[in-house]
């Protein structure tokens, strides 16, 4: 196997652990501030609205077509390209009792002014209603999502492990929501299920280290636990950073030619494989030590699995 760093090597991580953990405390904390002062800024799965695909005969400038809504009295379009630079999406919040087919003859009336060969490609409404559930629905599935995840790693490892686990997640989401806020990118269904992705990878990265880790503690009956923490990252170090590499290859590929209609998708998952393998590496690690887990406590959960396995087996 491809070896990042030499064999017989030990990276001291844990030396720095609590420098680490209070930059990434630092970090979430500011992010989260941000998150309830300023709040996401919601897509119309969300919010509610209409979203207009206009193309147009030849290629047109995105100011041209924010210019031409703005003097025809719509002001709060989002006017973004999709596919080529023909592919107009506007997306408008009707205003009072505006309608969908109302907002669409006043946009197509609007856009044909100055182009005829303009046409309407898709015209659709999503209800306000419809995306005040999926604002509850999407909260619900990550919260959830965490707890059943609490649950497995407690059962399967310790709960000492298990915390340090959510808490990484935890700080995943956070920073990731965070830049969103900070950056007032849209925040729509497919960065919802990005966020969800960013849970299940960051949670592969941890389950490797908790499985060497453990394994170590029934291996190496002596050595100190911060040793032993430091000995099992470095030894699943190589595995962590090559995984990271080969995923962040197709997501900045994603990032760069994707487009607009998955620009949001492409970044929360570059900002959540990023963030959440350093997490992996610290956070999740750095918090069993500080709970004061011991090798017993690894030994005595291994010893109970192998029971409860051996009990399954003579029934």
């Amino acid at each position: 196997m491809f070896q990042i760093i030499k064999p017989g090597t030990v990276i001291p991580f844990m030396k720095i652990a609590k420098l680490v953990e209070a930059i990434f405390l630092t970090a979430v904390l500011i992010f989260a501030f941000v998150l309830g002062f300023k709040g996401l800024n919601w897509g119309l799965d969300f919010t509610g609205g209409v979203v207009i695909e206009v193309q147009y005969p030849k290629e047109v400038s995105l100011d041209t077509v924010r210019k031409e809504l703005a003097d025809g009295g719509i002001s709060n379009a989002v006017v973004q390209n999709f596919g080529t630079t023909r592919d107009i999406s506007i997306r408008i919040q009707p205003k009072g009792d505006e309608n969908q087919k109302d907002i669409t003859e006043k946009v197509k009336t609007i856009v044909a002014k100055n182009d005829p060969g303009v046409a309407i490609a898709r015209s659709e409404y999503v209800g306000p209603a419809v995306g005040q559930e999926l604002v509850v629905s999407g909260v619900i599935s990550v919260v959830l999502s965490l707890v059943i995840l609490l649950i497995y790693i407690a059962m399967r490892f310790e709960w000492r492990m298990a915390t340090g686990a959510i808490i990484s997640l935890v700080y995943d989401v956070i920073v990731v929501l965070g830049v969103f806020s900070v950056c007032e990118i849209e925040y729509d269904l497919t960065v919802l299920a990005s966020v969800l992705t960013v849970i299940g990878y960051s949670l592969n990265d941890k389950i490797v280290v908790f499985d060497r880790i453990r394994e170590n503690a029934r291996k190496l009956h002596k050595m100190q636990m911060v040793d032993l923490f430091n000995l099992s990252l470095t030894e699943t170090f190589s595995r962590t950073i090559i995984t990271s590499l080969t995923t962040l290859i197709t997501v900045v590929a994603l990032l760069l030619f994707g487009g607009e209609m998955i620009y949001g998708f492409s970044l929360a998952l570059f900002i959540g494989i990023v963030f959440g393998t350093m997490s992996s590496i610290y956070v999740a690690s750095t918090w069993p030590l500080f709970l004061g887990i011991t090798r017993e406590n690894l030994l005595v959960a291994e010893v109970k699995k192998d029971q409860e396995e051996i009990s399954e087996a003579d029934y």
